[in-house]
């Protein structure tokens, strides 16, 4: 929702996708707020991960909002989910739906630890995971303290792969005429 996800779909908008990202009611992405600095009453981050994107508000707490989102699902080539593990089968959109509605979609899905496992269920951050993974033992002063990186190097890196991983399905989508399941992990990516 933050960094990977916005970021995967903004690459797949600056090869000419169309895309649609889909904001909740009332205060939309929680980074419309992040700042300063702003643009325009825009946050810059925002708009630094936002950019070739349309933008639609919806409600997914109610069932009219969940069957305007299963409308859309059924007309698209890809759809990304950087949520936590569940979510998206709470509104209804789980792999037998997809199976059976639409065969043809690239469904990622972008999560902290995967989709199976003891810590599955955890949120993902990518501070957290540059210290589990040890990447912040290689930032830094030389015999200093492990370091956070200037940037969230694990969501950019994760954001990159599912780009990469999507376009792949698209690829084997041409010869088997089906979609794939894509899953990537933050975890994951940081070991990588």
């Amino acid at each position: 929702r933050i960094l990977a996800g916005p970021l995967c779909t903004q690459t797949l908008g600056d090869m000419g996708a169309e895309v649609i990202k889909v904001e909740p009611p009332g205060t939309g992405d929680d980074t419309r707020t992040w700042g300063p600095p702003f643009t325009a009453g825009e946050s810059a981050y925002f708009l630094g991960v936002n950019r070739n994107k349309r933008s639609l508000t919806l409600n997914m707490a109610v069932k009219s909002g969940q069957e305007i989102l299963a409308q859309l699902v059924k007309k698209t080539d890809v759809l990304v989910e950087n949520f936590k593990l569940g979510t998206l089968e709470k509104w209804g959109i789980t792999d037998d739906w997809l199976e059976q509605n639409a065969p043809q979609v690239v469904r990622c899905s972008i999560t902290g630890y995967g989709t199976s496992g003891p810590r599955a269920a955890l949120p993902g951050y990518d501070f957290i995971l540059q210290a589990e993974s040890g990447l912040m033992s290689i930032c830094g002063e030389p015999g200093g303290v492990p370091t956070k990186y200037g940037v969230a190097i694990v969501d950019v890196c994760t954001g990159i792969l599912a780009s990469n991983a999507i376009l792949a399905a698209i690829n084997a989508r041409h010869r088997t005429g089906k979609g794939q399941k894509v899953e990537l992990s933050l975890y994951e990516t940081s070991l990588a």
